[in-house]
């Protein structure tokens, strides 16, 4: 018998998560919309991200985090659930602290992508 997991992240802005997804070109909805499992369960969820086969991933506030929300029997990525979530929390980082950086006063002069998948960040900020 299937059911839905619920798996903690450290995430807790979603207009960085919503950013972080597009960025990795992936086809959210905002919520509150229901994440379908199996033999028609639901969760409710702030994020989902429908699959072809008809059973969804979502992302739903506990309280602290979002977690992800999924039938993992059913995941239907071509990423693992380790990887798929490794990527999101990386894209997720990298939109809040550009979010940060701005409220602060602070501009990219130079972005780099690295071979290891991380990524190095120039900033300057102008004082008066």
């Amino acid at each position: 018998m299937s059911h839905f997991s619920q798996i903690k992240t450290q995430i807790r802005n979603l207009s960085s998560l919503q950013a972080a997804l597009t960025d990795l070109g992936i086809d959210w909805k905002p919520g509150p919309e229901q994440v379908r499992g199996y033999r028609g369960q639901t969760r409710q969820a702030d994020i989902t991200i429908e699959q072809d086969n008809g059973y969804d991933i979502g992302f739903s506030w506990n309280g602290s985090e979002y977690e992800l929300v999924a039938d993992l029997q059913f995941w239907n990525q071509p990423l693992t659930v380790d990887r798929f979530l490794s990527k999101v929390t990386q894209r997720y980082a990298f939109q809040t602290v550009m979010s940060e950086t701005m409220q602060r006063g602070f501009q990219v002069t130079e972005q780099q992508q690295n071979q290891d998948g991380s990524i190095r960040l120039v900033l300057q900020r102008w004082s008066a």
